[in-house]
C-alpha cells in the first residue's frame, strides 16, 4: 500500500548524504591525506567510515565546534590505523567543500517541494562551512549545531528544530539519511522523519523506526502530493 499523504508545513532535511554527495565528494581529500602521511596502502573508504564514526561519537558529548570534532576525529582515525599524521591535514576536507556536489534529484525536488512547503535545513556544521556548499539556496530555516550549540544525537540539534519551526511538531517531516543521527536524535522526540537510504544499507537493530523509507529526495513529492 502507498504511504498516507501527509501535509506538513515545514519539511526538514538534512544535508550531508541527503542532499550532498558527502561520501563520493570527499574521498579526493582524504586521498590526499593518507598520501600526505605516506599511507595511501589503506582502503580509503574504511579510513573515512572510521572517521565519521568517532565524530558521531563526539556529537554526544559537550558542544564543540564541528571543525574541532573533525580534528579530533582525524587523530584517532591516524592512531586506530597505525599511523603517525598531523590533525590538522583535516583542513584538506574543508578545503573540498566548495566542490561537493548535490544529488541529482536535489535542485528540482526542492524546488518543487518550495512551492506549497517551507523548507529548513538541519546539520552537524558550522555555518561557515555550510556556507561553502554548493547549497547556495535561502531556505526558510537553518539549523545548524552552531546555531544550537548540540548535535543531532542526544536530541539537542532537533530541539532547536522543534522551537524554532513556527508550526506544531506533527506538521513537520523530516528527511535525513543518518540512522545514528537523524533517527536516532529525532524518533525519541516523535518527530515524524522520513528515512533517506540512498546507499541502501540496512537498519540497525538499535535505531528507532523511520516513518517512512525512501531511496532518494525525489519520493517525498510523492508522500505530500499523492
Amino acid at each position: 500500500m502507498p504511504p498516507p499523504r501527509l501535509c506538513p508545513k515545514l519539511m526538514s532535511f538534512d544535508v550531508f548524504g541527503t542532499l550532498i554527495s558527502v561520501r563520493d565528494s570527499s574521498y579526493g581529500a582524504f586521498e590526499r591525506i593518507l598520501a600526505d602521511v605516506g599511507a595511501l596502502h589503506l582502503d580509503v573508504k574504511a579510513f573515512w567510515e572510521h572517521w565519521e564514526e568517532r565524530n558521531i561519537a563526539h556529537y554526544w558529548e559537550p558542544y564543540r565546534s564541528y571543525r574541532a570534532i573533525c580534528e579530533l576525529s582525524l587523530a584517532e582515525t591516524f592512531d586506530h590505523f597505525g599511523i603517525a599524521g598531523d590533525s590538522r591535514l583535516i583542513d584538506r576536507y574543508f578545503e573540498a567543500f566548495s566542490r561537493f556536489f548535490l544529488y541529482d534529484d536535489v535542485v528540482r525536488t526542492l524546488d518543487h517541494l518550495a512551492r506549497d512547503h517551507r523548507l529548513a535545513v538541519v546539520s552537524n556544521i558550522d555555518d561557515d562551512l555550510l556556507a561553502l556548499t554548493p547549497l547556495r539556496r535561502d531556505f526558510d530555516l537553518v539549523c545548524t549545531a552552531q546555531r544550537a550549540s548540540g548535535y543531532k544525537p542526544d536530541g539537542t540539534l532537533f530541539r532547536y528544530l522543534i522551537e524554532h519551526a513556527g508550526c506544531a511538531k506533527d506538521e513537520i517531516l523530516h528527511s535525513g539519511q543518518s540512522q545514528f543521527t537523524d533517527l536516532v536524535g529525532g524518533k525519541p522526540l516523535a518527530l515524524t522523519i522520513a528515512w533517506i537510504n540512498r546507499r541502501g544499507v540496512s537498519l540497525d537493530a538499535s535505531v528507532p523506526r523511520p516513518d517512512f523509507v525512501f531511496p532518494d529526495v525525489h519520493s517525498l513529492i510523492g508522500l505530500v502530493e499523492g
